[in-house]
């Protein structure tokens, strides 16, 4: 399974200059770790845990810095943040605005119901459908059977029969 992590940093003007640069760290009890980076419009992979599995999801434009993660695991869970820093180019003088965000990931368990339920779904199916062939057999027979035992001789007996007057 793959799983996004979305941070989205909005600029509020677009003809505005920007040097962007995107940190991803993952935090642990005990230290924060750089897991991605983006700079200078090449993204970047550091070694660790989540080497060959984290890909840059963002926009081209940057307002959207997300990234996924492929073969999500239990040991995945945990907070991840998301540090951006936009640093503007105008003539004079470059400001700079600074973003965090917060990404809290809890990897559970697939709820296997709708596996079971599709399971059952299908076996309810196949065993439904023998039991209408073993019914068409059956009443196909019954019917063939009903058939044999219809003797047209009877009938033709039937009109030659002498009638009789009531006795009085």
């Amino acid at each position: 399974k793959m799983m996004k992590l979305t941070c989205i940093s909005c600029m509020k003007r677009e003809e505005v200059k920007v040097k962007t640069h995107v940190d991803w760290y993952y935090m642990t009890k005990v230290e924060q770790g750089v897991i991605y980076k983006y700079e200078g419009n090449f993204p970047m992979e550091m070694d660790g845990p989540f080497k060959g599995r984290l890909m840059w999801d963002g926009s081209q434009d940057l307002q959207d810095l997300s990234i996924s993660i492929v073969n999500v695991t239990y040991n995945d869970s945990g907070v991840y943040e998301c540090h951006v820093l936009r640093e503007f180019e105008f003539d004079a003088f470059t400001p700079s605005a600074f973003v965090l965000k917060n990404i809290t990931l809890k990897v559970k368990e697939e709820d296997t119901t709708a596996l079971y339920s599709e399971i059952m779904m299908y076996l309810l199916l196949v065993f439904l459908t023998f039991w209408l062939l073993i019914e068409m057999v059956y009443c196909y027979r019954k019917i063939s059977k009903s058939d044999d035992l219809y003797n047209p001789l009877c009938f033709e007996h039937k009109d030659n029969l002498v009638s009789v007057p009531a006795s009085e």
